[in-house]
């Protein structure tokens, strides 16, 4: 089989490096381009996370982007309070690599528009704040043309982490998640949400990450070191590859239950900013007399993981 190309938008902190790992190693995956984005730290340490870890990866000259700075409306707010001051843990190291001159969306506009020349479709796998893929979709709807399909962490069917409500990809940038998503189901493009209802069930215990950190491959030795920081961190035996569950969908659909539901995003400034408000109604006399005027989009909503085969799924591709 011919291997999957992908693009991947990035804040890179800990899971989206693992994320990055196991896109360069794992050979059903074409790893196009990398678009990076402000979410877990500021967007010039994001492209340095992302530059470095593709090194430790030995991935070839993947063009690597600048995107957005900032949400669209309110100020940024990083993670560093699970990622690190640096973003990764303080593992991040300087590197060679250079940046692609081209800004993110102009990167991702041109990839697609190349894909549709060639009659190919790209998967795009954003695993930070959506708000490089909402600028591309209202920017350039063309794309639409050379997309397979959006596969993105972020959101919840249930509670939040960076609020009760929100998870935090999509409560740094709200309006860019209900853009994105609006525009997606505009333009028919599929979407699935892999969110916090799976996002902690894919976990890798202490003793994998040190027999990933006991070799001399710098990939897998950056992945057990990540895998051991966010042990620490939490205070537990095991830690999720978080982000890296998205890629690991790409390569093994079959091991990810969805379910179709409409999912719109809330845009308000009480508790609730952020939510992934999940439609699970099945009546149409509720959704007729429903008060609100717009349809939320319809995607593939993550309920449940086979954890223990995407875990081993990874720690084979990253560790051999």
């Amino acid at each position: 089989m011919n291997p999957i190309p992908v693009i991947m938008d990035v804040d890179t902190g800990i899971d989206d490096a693992m994320s990055l790992l196991f896109a360069v190693r794992h050979p059903g995956i074409e790893l196009r381009a990398v678009t990076c984005v402000a979410g877990n730290t500021g967007v010039d340490q994001v492209a340095a996370n992302t530059r470095y870890v593709l090194d430790a990866a030995g991935a070839p000259d993947i063009p690597v982007a600048r995107g957005s700075a900032r949400p669209m409306l309110v100020p940024p707010a990083d993670a560093s309070h699970v990622h690190g001051a640096d973003g990764l843990g303080g593992f991040s190291r300087p590197s060679d690599r250079r940046m692609s001159p081209l800004p993110a969306v102009e990167l991702l506009r041109r990839e697609l528009m190349g894909a549709v020349g060639t009659g190919e479709r790209i998967t795009l796998v954003p695993s930070a704040p959506l708000t490089n893929i909402a600028l591309l979709l209202r920017t350039h709807p063309e794309v639409a043309a050379g997309i397979e399909r959006i596969i993105f962490m972020g959101g919840s069917a249930s509670g939040g982490n960076a609020t009760a409500a929100a998870e935090f990809n999509i409560w740094h940038d709200p309006e860019a998640a209900a853009i994105a998503l609006t525009a997606a189901g505009d333009l028919d493009i599929p979407v699935t949400m892999y969110g916090l209802d799976v996002f902690n069930d894919v976990v890798v215990t202490r003793d994998e990450a040190a027999a990933l950190r006991s070799g001399l491959d710098p990939a897998a030795q950056l992945a057990g070191s990540l895998i051991r920081f966010a042990c620490d961190i939490f205070g537990q035996d095991e830690a999720t590859i978080g982000d890296a569950g998205t890629v690991c969908a790409v390569v093994d659909p079959d091991g990810l239950t969805t379910q179709r539901f409409g999912v719109r995003v809330e845009l308000g400034n009480g508790f609730a900013r952020g939510q992934t408000l999940v439609d699970r109604r099945t009546w149409t006399g509720d959704h007729k007399a429903d008060p609100h005027s717009t349809k939320p989009t319809m995607i593939d909503v993550a309920l449940a993981v086979d954890g223990r085969r995407y875990a081993d799924l990874w720690l084979t591709t990253i560790g051999g």
